[in-house]
């Protein structure tokens, strides 16, 4: 499952279809940018790889003293890993094709070059043999560029190659392999289905290639949603110091069990504002646990593109919001197609599980065994049902990227837009320009060939709108052709009239529109009424 842009100007920004509820998150990485039941066992292997009760070194009253004996027991666990790439970068050499290419620094016909990159970033062992976690995108080359070598520092400065074992895109999670002389130090994952807002935690890991620093703080939020729209868009938040760099490094709590992976920060500047993002234990340890394994990840997957259900969404639906995530559009084949789910419906229900922002639909189906048949309650329309489908297998990361359609298509069409200066009649009234905010036409098969539709497509098209108004905040513009409004056919401008009316006089704060771009899938959007 994908989330949708909230705007309709995002939908031509963006090239993958996902939430947007004014969230940046920021990778980590420095030098470049299920019911789940835990893999091992809760409890840390100290550092020394000796048992200890770590319960000792922490007051059980109030906050800790220090947090020194802790760090010192579980620092030397916590490594740096370094990358060395082979990045294609364009030539910018100005005589590059012509005789005198050669004289300014390499006569590669403006082909591009090879460069040498390096990256930096966190993990930590969890196991004495040399097994190493981390991010995915850690030691993920950048750009068009090749992974040449990974080098693990361990706290004494020992300089260990490392082998990938195994890495997961989705989960944003990868398995290294190092081999020394002798057993390392290592620590194991707790239960994060335990911690608690305000629990004391510290973060370990190399924040811009300083080497292992620590800091603390507690925990902000559980299961924080971000809007990215991922399957496991779930993560603890913390206030702790998390900057770039520390990405794949530990989260501990106060009885030294890693209870998550640093993996994002929201940042309006790249560094620190106090809202860190770690991936939970419960979810990262089984999956770490298969690709120690060698183990296939499979996920489910309906075929469906969502989006959250926000004020406007719901006001325009006559809904409560933060329950529910709305259905743009329905893959053909699917499970989601199969089960006779439509564009427009509104999932409140998965298998037994509210959907909600802490639980959203692509996390509940994610985690969900493919060829399971599970119930799934629906409001369509106003009206309750229930229908059964049958899980998919999710398609790989790459796969579901080349689904998404190209954001940068542009109109065809002469001057006005529209193919001619002759404008049909009877445009949308007064009610719709000054409850929405737009100007609207009938749509003709000459226009919908200028726009890139179908002939027989039937609609308004956008010819106008006001700065103003919510519309042009949602990214509404002329050429956005209106297919319905309120769930209702439009097929002329007074359909449109019509409807807008209605939903004056039953008090409708919003109308939900579904409109068409060149080039792009139909999705809903909720227009508040002036």
């Amino acid at each position: 499952m994908r989330g949708l842009p909230r705007t309709a100007a995002e939908m031509k920004r963006n090239c993958h279809v996902r939430y947007a509820y004014g969230v940046t998150t920021a990778l980590l990485l420095a030098g470049s940018a299920l019911t789940l039941t835990t893999g091992f066992p809760a409890g840390a292997q100290v550092a020394q790889n000796e048992p200890t009760q770590m319960q000792s070194v922490v007051p059980r009253g109030g906050a800790p003293a220090s947090f020194a004996d802790l760090t010192q027991q579980l620092q030397p666990a916590v490594v740096n890993i370094s990358t060395r790439q082979r990045v294609k970068v364009q030539n910018n050499n100005p005589f590059a094709g012509t005789p005198f290419g050669d004289l300014f620094g390499g006569g590669q016909g403006g082909q591009p070059q090879t460069r040498e990159a390096q990256s930096l970033g966190s993990g930590f062992l969890v196991s004495a043999d040399g097994y190493v976690v981390t991010n995915n995108h850690v030691i993920t080359a950048e750009g068009q560029g090749e992974i040449e070598s990974i080098t693990v520092t361990m706290t004494d400065g020992t300089d260990y190659p490392a082998k990938l074992v195994g890495r997961d895109a989705a989960s944003d999670l990868a398995v290294l392999k190092i081999t020394g002389p002798k057993p390392f130090p290592f620590v194991k994952f707790g239960d994060s289905r335990h911690a608690r807002v305000g629990d004391w935690i510290i973060a370990i890991g190399n924040p811009f290639g300083l080497g292992g620093t620590v800091t603390s703080g507690i925990i902000s939020a559980v299961y924080r949603n971000t809007g990215s729209g991922s399957a496991y868009d779930r993560y603890l938040q913390t206030d702790a110091s998390i900057n770039r760099g520390n990405s794949g490094g530990p989260m501990f709590d106060m009885q030294g069990n890693v209870i998550g992976i640093n993996n994002a920060i929201f940042s309006p500047t790249g560094g620190s504002v106090g809202i860190g993002f770690a991936i939970p234990a419960e979810i990262a340890a089984p999956i770490v646990e298969k690709l120690r394994t060698g183990q296939a990840i499979e996920r489910g997957y309906l075929g469906v593109r969502i989006q959250q259900l926000s004020d406007d969404l719901a006001a325009s639906l006559g809904l409560a919001k933060n329950r529910g995530e709305f259905i743009q559009s329905v893959e053909p084949g699917q499970g989601a197609a199969k089960a006779g789910m439509q564009p427009g419906d509104v999932v409140v229900r998965v298998d037994g599980k509210d959907v909600t922002p802490d639980q959203t639909l692509s996390f509940i189906v994610a985690n969900t065994t493919p060829g399971k048949r599970i119930p799934i309650d629906l409001i369509r329309n106003g009206q309750r049902l229930t229908v059964q489908a049958i899980v998919g297998k999710r398609p790989s990361e790459e796969e579901l990227a080349q689904q998404t359609f190209d954001p940068d298509a542009q109109q065809g069409g002469d001057d006005d837009g529209f193919g001619g200066k002759a404008k049909p009649s009877k445009p949308a009234g007064p009610v719709v320009q000054q409850a929405l905010g737009i100007a609207a036409i009938p749509l003709t098969p000459q226009i919908a060939r200028q726009l890139g539709a179908s002939e027989d497509t039937k609609g308004v098209v956008i010819t106008a709108v006001d700065d103003s108004a919510d519309a042009a905040a949602k990214g509404l513009q002329r050429g956005d052709i209106v297919l319905s409004a309120n769930y209702k056919p439009v097929a002329s401008a007074a359909d449109l009239e019509a409807i807008v009316r209605q939903a004056k006089a039953e008090n409708r704060e919003a109308v939900l529109l579904r409109i068409q771009r060149r080039g792009q899938p139909a999705l809903y959007l909720p227009i508040r009424i002036r």
